[in-house]
């Protein structure tokens, strides 16, 4: 994935901008009408006024947000009709901050759009809205419409209907049936959560998830695993808060919201429907804390990975990465680090070396009281490999030289390929460390995976790091596309049969070479890319060992999920001595210092 900074870098607390070059116009009623709000939102996703003027529009206002780019108010109907799919909430887009206050019945006469959040190519639904408004206020101080519950038992265990790939928008809504219906027909109205449990952590953009289906695919850690592409959890939802920045809850995964959480429901580019809330619950401990895994014994050879996300000489970070290798990790021998930036980070001078960050590190790791790694990499060719502008980012061995001990073949570098050959009788690579297929274009704009020959205890092993393209432009699971279309997933089908080509190399040559394949792999393990990765046998997904409740490396929109794998050759798998920890001290944190987890494989070669 990429990075929540970088994913985000232009988006300000308010995920919602409204943009005119985003609005659905729709075909409607030829004259202005005065409607009422269910009217308006009718029993379809796209409103049957979309485009059209609509004047003495009633409601009770519900909520204001005068912040952000995305200001307005919400305001619903207090006498509901008979129909379950038509939501009596709507917002109303003032550009502007409102001059109304919750409690105000107010009239409105305006335009009825359906803004895409994000704009239409990225597959969102719509969010219907009146806009151009004029606003008048008839009295002051009335009650509130009471907040609909939304619970386990009200949201239905279906996801969504699907539409072979197309538009779910002109579908009738379903809401007893399908949970994004049932979302949707609440679309702008008072909703409530009570003692809901968080699945996702406290951002830096004032979000957090919870779920009000505490049961369902529970995680280790009190998250929600996301197991299946047919799983894909119907209890989360994203919670905003219309009250100040300073108040918002700092929460961890497996805490709770106690109490009632509400306010109106909303939908935004980053994570689809979002209860907005005027009322926030208590935060209550869930009692989650960082794992720290067992440290490997003397004949096993401990290898990790760990994505430092974007770790450059300027960060403040390099102590408590030490920490987390040092004392979580247990110093393993052999890591793979993903995201290491060059000597001056983002600055873009056509620097490509890296020794400032690495050698920062491992005086960290030092410090922390671990052992003084040695280090091997490539440096890439200046620009080539993706990640943020004038960054350089890299996969890097770390090792233990007390513990293994690196086989150096000079002659690698961004554009040679290291190959396999036969040295006295077994598998070895011409170039250590080298690049694998480089000038595949599998690899464009991507980084090349990192191969390099370690020997622990007088035996070989293979390791191959890898960091794959990120998912970044994939439609999302609230998507009016559905099922949603995980474009991204084409170049990480191709960087995964180079990597299996390479593997099954290296087992071609030597049948019982111990190959280790890890990394950001940036897909999970139910995944094609997997599959591929696993091509005929050559390679196994060791994550898959864990119990499912702790198969999960990364927490996105409020699913715990595995993009970070190590994939084991047969000769390890079935040499039975393996075990494998997700270690989890980041993705579900608050504080996290990457979003990611790493991963740690101990065996005996």
């Amino acid at each position: 994935m990429p990075s929540k900074s970088s994913a985000r870098l232009a988006a300000l607390t308010v995920a919602a901008v409204c943009s005119a070059a985003s609005t659905v116009v729709l075909t409607s009623p030829a004259h202005a009408a005065a409607v009422r709000i269910h009217d308006i939102q009718g029993g379809t996703r796209l409103s049957p006024y979309a485009g059209q003027q609509v004047t003495d529009v009633t409601g009770i206002v519900t909520g204001v947000r005068g912040y952000g780019s995305s200001r307005g108010f919400w305001m619903q109907d207090p006498t509901p009709d008979t129909d379950p799919a038509t939501s009596e909430g709507v917002f109303v887009f003032t550009s502007s901050t409102p001059k109304v206050v919750v409690g105000d019945a107010v009239t409105v006469a305006g335009t009825v759009s359906e803004y895409v959040p994000g704009g239409a190519s990225s597959g969102n639904q719509s969010l219907t809205e009146i806009t151009r408004p004029t606003v008048t206020v008839v009295s002051a101080g009335n009650p509130v419409p009471a907040a609909t519950r939304i619970t386990a038992r009200s949201v239905p265990a279906a996801y969504t209907p699907e539409a072979d790939g197309g538009s779910v928008n002109t579908l009738p809504l379903r809401p007893a049936r399908y949970a994004l219906d049932y979302y949707e027909s609440l679309e702008g109205m008072n909703v409530q959560v009570a003692d809901a449990r968080v699945v996702g952590a406290s951002d830096p953009y004032t979000e957090l998830w919870v779920t009000v289906k505490p049961k369902e695919n529970p995680s280790a850690g009190g998250g929600t695993v996301y197991g299946s592409y047919a799983a894909q959890n119907t209890g989360r939802l994203q919670i905003q808060s219309l009250g100040a920045v300073a108040d918002f809850p700092e929460a961890t995964v497996g805490d709770t919201l106690a109490g009632a959480t509400a306010g109106p429901l909303d939908y935004n580019q980053y994570g689809g429907y979002t209860l907005v809330a005027s009322e926030l619950g208590t935060l209550r401990d869930g009692g989650t804390e960082r794992e720290t895994t067992r440290a490997q014994k003397r004949d096993e050879l401990a290898v990790a990975t760990y994505n430092v996300e974007n770790l450059d000489p300027s960060d403040d970070t390099f102590a408590a990465h030490a920490a987390a290798i040092t004392h979580n990790l247990s110093s393993p021998d052999i890591v793979s680090l993903e995201e290491i930036q060059d000597n001056n980070g983002a600055t873009d001078d056509g620097t490509v070396a890296a020794d400032q960050t690495v050698t920062k590190l491992i005086d960290a790791i030092v410090a922390a009281g671990g052992p003084r790694y040695d280090w091997r990499s490539v440096d890439p060719a200046d620009g080539a490999d993706g990640g943020e502008p004038g960054g350089n980012i890299r996969q890097v061995f770390l090792f233990n030289p007390e513990r293994v001990s690196f086989t150096d073949r000079a002659g690698g570098d961004a554009t040679t390929a290291t190959e396999v050959t036969k040295v006295r009788g077994k598998a070895a690579l011409t170039l250590s460390p080298g690049r694998v297929d480089p000038a595949n274009e599998a690899w464009e704009d991507s980084r090349k995976p990192l191969a390099g020959e370690f020997v622990f205890r007088g035996k070989t092993v293979f390791v191959i790091a890898n960091h794959f393209a990120s998912k970044g432009g994939d439609q999302g699971l609230t998507s009016q596309y559905q099922p949603p279309a995980r474009s991204s997933e084409t170049q990480r089908h191709l960087q995964a049969a180079a990597v299996n080509t390479f593997v099954k190399d290296i087992l071609a040559t030597q049948k019982n070479a111990d190959v280790i394949t890890l990394g950001d792999i940036n897909d999970f393990e139910f995944s094609t890319t997997a599959r591929l990765l696993e091509d005929d046998g050559a390679l196994w997904s060791a994550v898959k060992s864990l119990p499912r409740a702790e198969r999960y490396s990364y927490v996105y929109q409020g699913n715990s999920q595995v993009l970070d794998q190590i994939l084991i050759s047969p000769s390890i798998r079935r040499g039975g001595h393996f075990t494998y920890d997700s270690v989890h001290v980041n993705a579900e944190f608050p504080d996290q210092i990457s979003d990611h987890d790493p991963q740690v494989l101990r065996f005996r070669p």
